[in-house]
């Protein structure tokens, strides 16, 4: 016996043994692939083995060397939908209803009753897919371009009809129009409006249904329909109570954000804002106030030029207007009357809704010296402030909360609900 108490008998039967478990070709990929592995022949070694067990234990680095040791860990890179989430305000949508279950053709059968007649059941019906106004959506971001119901379940044997598929309930902001080939088919205008924008189809029927006198064995059944396949594109027209109006650069993104915790973008470079943006005007008593920053528009807007018709209609919703104007340019009453022009152009009555005149940008030393001829040729008072030094943001935000109230009294009066934010 050797001294290291394995025999030459024992290391033929291990090197036996390693030759039928690892092929040779096998052995000699791993060892190309991976050469800091021992080899399989020395792995089975029982010397070995025998060194491995006997080796001594390392110690193991402290907590806080060997979290230095570990490599920094990454960041799950986020998707571009979730890193930005843009205002959108117009979607395609395809829609089609869940498709019907299939009837069942079968008969019944027990013992000693050979003849049981027909006990197929009826399929289930498609589920519809519902359009929902929601208060707690802001946008038409979330919702996605094809949508497609529940189908029903096929009808069953001892005459057991098939469930019907559920409701798709699809969440829309309220004021969302709902359009077909140019044709308006709903108004979402006030939370919890519901339309049916696609139609799931009927189930089949089994062959129970097609028993008759004349026919009492009938074998016939018939497949579920198809779902309602439809084509609608939704548009968003903002719901606020105060909507801004006024030509680009006028300042109503800075004034926006001075007024409330809105952040449109705003730079010292001429530029428009492209989508509308939503602030809210915090008031005691729990009160809010939604004012909409609307892109500017240019001349000729309700001949849809410039953005045109994408912030015409956003005004429509709104429930009084705030009319800003720029005080540095040369003869700003004239951007003034620009604008009423349009607006009522695009609607007839839209620029005779309760409103406020802003004259913006009053720090400048050219606007302080046109305002005095700009409040001249108007009866009304205008409210001169800087949405960018902050001044007389205080007469502004007071005559808001009055047209906030005399809009809540109207609403009181004709008995219906103010618009909540």
């Amino acid at each position: 016996m050797p001294a290291n108490g394995v025999s030459k008998r024992n290391k033929t039967q291990v090197s036996m043994l390693t030759s039928r478990l690892v092929p040779t070709l096998t052995r000699v990929i791993l060892e190309r692939k991976w050469p800091w592995i021992p080899a399989a022949d020395t792995l089975l070694d029982p010397h070995y083995l025998f060194q491995q067990q006997a080796s001594p234990r390392p110690l193991f680095l402290s907590c806080a060397q060997w979290s230095n040791r570990q490599e920094p860990k990454q960041k799950r890179n986020l998707s571009e939908k979730k890193l930005k989430r843009y205002f959108v305000d117009h979607r395609r949508v395809f829609v089609t209803g869940g498709n019907g279950g299939n009837g069942m053709s079968c008969f019944h059968s027990e013992p000693r009753k050979e003849y049981g007649g027909p006990d197929g059941g009826d399929g289930g019906d498609g589920g519809h897919v519902i359009l929902k106004a929601d208060k707690h959506v802001r946008s038409l971001s979330s919702v996605l371009s094809v949508y497609r119901g529940f189908d029903g379940e096929p009808g069953g044997s001892k005459n057991c009809y098939g469930r019907n598929g559920d409701c798709l309930y699809i969440r829309v902001p309220p004021g969302t129009l709902v359009k077909e080939e140019n044709e308006i088919v709903a108004d979402l205008s006030q939370p919890g409006d519901e339309y049916i924008a696609a139609l799931g189809g009927a189930g089949g029927k089994g062959n129970r249904f097609f028993l008759a006198n004349d026919n009492r064995a009938p074998v016939t059944c018939t497949p579920g329909q198809q779902g309602q396949e439809r084509v609608l594109y939704l548009e968003l027209k903002t719901m606020a109570h105060a909507g801004m109006v006024g030509f680009p650069n006028a300042g109503k993104s800075s004034l926006l954000r001075a007024i409330s915790n809105a952040k449109p973008a705003v730079a010292s470079y001429p530029f428009t804002t492209l989508n509308p943006h939503v602030g809210i005007v915090h008031y005691e008593g729990y009160q809010q106030v939604a004012v909409a920053d609307i892109p500017g528009i240019i001349r000729g807007a309700h001949q849809n030029r410039g953005l045109g018709f994408a912030f015409l209609r956003h005004i429509e919703r709104c429930r009084f207007l705030l009319f800003v104007v720029d005080l540095s340019v040369a003869e700003p009453w004239t951007q003034l009357e620009d604008l009423k022009y349009e607006l009522e152009k695009y609607e007839e009555g839209l620029s005779q809704r309760p409103h406020a005149i802003i004259g913006n940008k009053i720090d400048l030393p050219q606007s302080k010296v046109n305002f005095p001829q700009l409040q001249a040729r108007l009866e009304q008072k205008v409210i001169p402030l800087s949405a960018l030094t902050g001044e007389n943001l205080e007469e502004l935000l007071l005559h808001l909360k009055e047209l906030y109230d005399d809009y809540v009294e109207t609403e009181g009066k004709q008995g219906r609900e103010p618009l909540n934010w």
